[in-house]
């Protein structure tokens, strides 16, 4: 078993805390590629205060970009219910361009708080 360490916004990091969100959305780059199941991450919030939750992966999804991933999945288990897919998308497509996402294509890890 291997911990990984990732960087949130506050609120993903948020709805992580709160039981919300329990996908975590990323490229399949070459860092996540050597993730596994019962691996951990360590997120961070990125924020003036930072704090810290200890995750345990589940399950891994791939699909070849975040629009198919979105898809499959309740908005409920990608971020919380006051987010829409569309908004959530719009956000991702931000972070990741098109051409990221095509050249490494995309994971839903399923996580855990520990």
């Amino acid at each position: 078993m291997k911990t990984y360490r990732m960087k949130l916004l506050p609120e993903y990091f948020n709805y992580i805390k709160n039981g919300t969100k329990r996908l975590e959305l990323r490229l399949n780059d070459e860092k996540r590629k050597e993730l596994k199941v019962n691996d951990q991450i360590i997120f961070e919030k990125l924020d003036e205060m930072p704090e810290y939750l200890t995750t345990k992966i589940v399950y891994i999804y791939k699909f070849r970009n975040f629009e198919k991933l979105i898809k499959n999945f309740d908005i409920e288990k990608l971020a919380d219910k006051t987010v829409t897919k569309n908004e959530l998308l719009t956000k991702l497509n931000q972070i990741y361009t098109k051409n990221q996402q095509n050249k490494y294509g995309v994971l839903a890890i399923e996580i855990e708080l520990v």
